[in-house]
């Protein structure tokens, strides 16, 4: 299979010559109407990557859209975070007689320096989401955050002193905070894709961990979210909404499960009991049995003699 060109986007500027724009009011930050961007279907057949955050919400796209497992109509507004340097390709059906809307902020990271936000953004996982794991806003939702979006686009289209970029940055914690809400919402409320993830989980970690399917090496939280057709972090984010515990917890509590079932019917050593659950070395199984029970793996075993 022939691999996609990546082309790589290093300034706002860039891209706005790329697109067809008008040069941009502010180097370093940007608010571009989703309608007024020319596609081709040359450049879907391209991935991206580009030197600044691309934080966005696209309306009128006609067709389905991959989330997760499951496929979704546009029927709502759909917001995508990306950071810079991820390589993404996003398709759309240049058929289609909608009408397309939604507006794009860009931001340069030198436009974050010697600000704090510069390490907390970080914090915000949905940037290391993939392009399938969007977030579906409600129509409130999307008004609540185009009301700040246009705060910012009134902000650095007036005159720029000392306090704007403050203001700015201010006005793009308070986007991204938001954002963080409406996601930790959309776990919840999309039961039934959630819950079958979930399902599908507990099912590849009851299957790894089979007496015929060991593999002599611990599941990874890359190897599951890979399983399961997710991003790592969103998964962890998702789980930890559903159940308080994250994707490394889901895997150590199916690995102690399978521990104690070998401890308390088997005869095998705690050296033989580790090996087969994929450790190398018994002391780590017994450091990690003993966090997590508050009893090493022999004290276990003899509480059922």
């Amino acid at each position: 299979m022939e691999q996609k060109k990546i082309i790589r986007i290093k300034s706002i500027i860039e891209f706005h010559q790329l697109r067809g724009l008008p040069k941009p009011v502010h180097p370093l930050i940007s608010i571009v109407d989703y309608a007024s961007i020319k596609h081709n279907v040359e450049m879907e057949e391209t991935s991206w990557m580009f030197g600044f955050y691309q934080i966005s919400v696209k309306k009128g796209i006609d067709g389905k859209f991959k989330y997760g497992q499951l496929d979704y109509d546009f029927d709502e507004g759909v917001m995508f975070f990306i950071a810079p340097n991820q390589v993404f390709n996003i398709r759309v059906n240049h058929h289609s007689t909608m009408e397309r809307s939604g507006w794009m902020l860009l931001i340069h990271p030198d436009f974050f320096w010697n600000n704090s936000i510069a390490k907390t953004i970080s914090r915000y996982e949905y940037f290391d989401y993939s392009v399938h794991e969007a977030l579906f806003l409600s129509e409130k939702e999307e008004t609540t955050l185009s009301e700040i979006v246009e705060n910012i686009r009134e902000e650095y289209h007036s005159n720029i002193d000392k306090y704007s970029r403050k203001i700015i940055i201010s006005h793009i914690e308070t986007l991204l905070s938001y954002a963080e809400r409406f996601y930790n919402r959309q776990f919840i409320t999309r039961e039934k894709a959630n819950h079958q993830i979930l399902e599908k989980l507990e099912n590849l970690l009851n299957e790894y961990f089979a007496d015929d399917l060991i593999s002599k090496k611990l599941p990874t939280v890359q190897y599951v979210a890979d399983s399961l057709n997710v991003s790592p972090k969103y998964l962890s984010g998702l789980l930890k909404t559903l159940t308080g515990k994250g994707t490394q917890q889901h895997i150590h509590e199916k690995l102690i499960d399978k521990a104690k079932e070998k401890l308390s019917t088997t005869n095998l050593s705690i050296s033989e009991i580790a090996y087969e659950l994929g450790f190398e070395h018994s002391q780590s199984f017994s450091k990690l049995f003993k966090t997590k029970t508050d009893l090493s793996p022999l004290e276990f075993r003899a509480s059922f003699n």
